[in-house]
């Protein structure tokens, strides 16, 4: 029997009624990635110590976990003990961490097998995964088509049914625009919802780990195991854990979703709208409201991102200078030589872009123009999410502006043209608020993504609303034919 495709829980059943052993999943996990490796979805590699644990799993021949014994990937900015992690970058293709970021311990401890680390955009800075040092991963529905970033490899990983879920993380909406380009679910929960621990940091006050799965349900089970407190994460909430299974499946009658008035949803296609259109007819035909309401400051979530993040990219990036760690530039002179080298060579021209955007946002003179003032304006869209959750539930718009599209087709004349692919997303993480999306259609034979966004820590009502939907559609089923890899 196939392992390909299958969600979780099916593969569960295969190996609670010995019709698979883990280390026969393992391999054949294994296998799927080779036969698929021309989707470039992988970085590296971590078989002989998968199939190890498979054995262990087996002869312990405890099952109690859901995830025992279930293959899963890791984004490759997870640190993993023993195991390469590269950020996608040239200047970290050498590094091997000491130690394993608390996200993907969690999930380990739970049983599950990290088979490999995933391709994706440099430090995560791209929403196509163009940006990679070790090249473009290709949408497993159309070859030479973007699969969106930054966790562009995790989510063709999962489209392709490689694996039935993988991790990612999200700082402008790396989760779940990938997610809607590959017809697949992938949820950002609220800031500090997962540790942040051994997470290599992008933009440390916008970054959160969260998982991509094919169903609601599955990324219900991932989140279970992934969020809960961490003492050596100082922005780890330490709050109650939720019983993210037991919420999902509740009835939605009632349930008032809010649209958002300053999205005009006017300018996007036609059948993007169309899809939209049909998603609010399926949720009222389940019993939920529809409400308009204001976000009157949600226009600057853009230019107030683009200060935010590039600026704490600066910072958090300083650390790679090519003296403790990571590539080093040969032939140097003095030490400021070696640093412009080493730097120079080891980043890409994207990472540069916003490195250089960042330090001047940061500079003397400029800092309260740019970064205060983003930060200032950051308050204000929180304090409109906040107002609008007085009189809803969540709120739903589209995920992307549109569907995947060609490689080097938008950004190589004007980055910005990219950086408008996160128009819908961006504003939930400068909120801190969770946010998930489902695939909810197809144009031109490409799937079509939506986002449900909840108040503060309601990461069961979106799922919850998300899982709803996915019993009353197949969108979620559609699997690519992959014809061409």
């Amino acid at each position: 029997m196939s392992i390909q495709f299958k969600s979780i829980n099916e593969l569960r059943e295969m190996l609670d009624n010995k019709s698979i052993s883990s280390e026969e999943l393992t391999k054949e996990t294994f296998k799927l990635a080779e036969d698929l490796k021309e989707l470039n979805c992988f970085i590296t590699m971590n078989q002989d110590a998968a199939i190890k644990k498979s054995q262990e799993i087996d002869q312990a021949n405890d099952l109690s976990s859901v995830l025992a014994g279930i293959p899963l990937a890791q984004k490759d900015l997870f640190c993993t003990e023993g195991l390469r992690t590269t950020c996608s970058s040239k200047i970290l293709s050498n590094f091997i961490p000491p130690y394993t970021a608390t996200a993907v311990k969690k999930l380990e401890h739970a049983g599950s097998i990290t088979i490999g680390k995933t391709n994706m955009d440099e430090f995560a800075m791209g929403s196509s995964n163009e940006t990679s040092f070790f090249g473009n991963v290709h949408n497993p529905w159309k070859k030479g088509y973007v699969p969106g970033g930054s966790s562009g490899g995790s989510a063709a990983a999962v489209a392709a049914g490689i694996v039935p879920a993988a991790t990612g993380t999200d700082t402008g909406g790396s989760i779940r625009q990938p997610a809607a380009h590959c017809g697949i679910t992938g949820i950002k929960p609220t800031y500090g919802r997962v540790s942040r621990w051994g997470m290599i940091a992008f933009a440390s006050s916008l970054d959160q780990a969260g998982p991509l799965a094919r169903s609601a349900e599955d990324c219900a089970i991932l989140l279970n195991e992934m969020s809960g407190h961490d003492s050596k994460d100082t922005t780890s909430l330490d709050v109650k854990k939720t019983d993210l299974l037991k919420s999902i499946n509740q009835p939605i009658k009632g349930l008032k979703i809010g649209i958002v008035k300053e999205f005009n949803l006017g300018d996007l296609d036609s059948k993007v709208q169309s899809c939209f259109e049909d998603s609010k007819k399926l949720y009222e035909k389940l019993g939920a409201e529809f409400v308009e309401i204001s976000l009157p400051n949600i226009s600057a979530s853009v230019p107030a991102y683009y200060s935010i993040a590039p600026a704490e990219c600066s910072s958090n990036l300083s650390r790679f200078d090519g003296v403790r760690f990571g590539h080093r530039a040969e032939n140097t002179g003095d030490l400021n030589d070696l640093y412009i080298k080493s730097r120079s060579e080891g980043f890409g021209d994207e990472v540069k872009r916003r490195i250089l955007i960042g330090t001047y946002a940061l500079s003397a003179g400029y800092y309260d123009a740019y970064y205060k003032k983003a930060q200032q304006v950051r308050r204000l869209i929180k304090n409109d999410f906040e107002l609008a959750f007085e009189s809803i539930d969540l709120l739903m718009t589209p995920t992307s502006p549109g569907t995947a599209f060609a490689f080097g087709s938008k950004g190589a004349q004007n980055p910005v043209e990219l950086y408008l692919e996160d128009l819908f997303t961006i504003s939930s993480n400068l909120a801190g608020l969770p946010a998930i999306s489902i695939p909810h259609g197809k144009v031109n034979a490409l799937p079509v993504g939506l986002q449900l966004i909840g108040n503060f820590l309601k990461e069961d009502q979106i799922l919850n609303a998300a899982h709803i939907f996915q019993q009353n559609s197949e969108f979620h089923l559609d699997k690519p034919s992959m014809e061409d890899f």
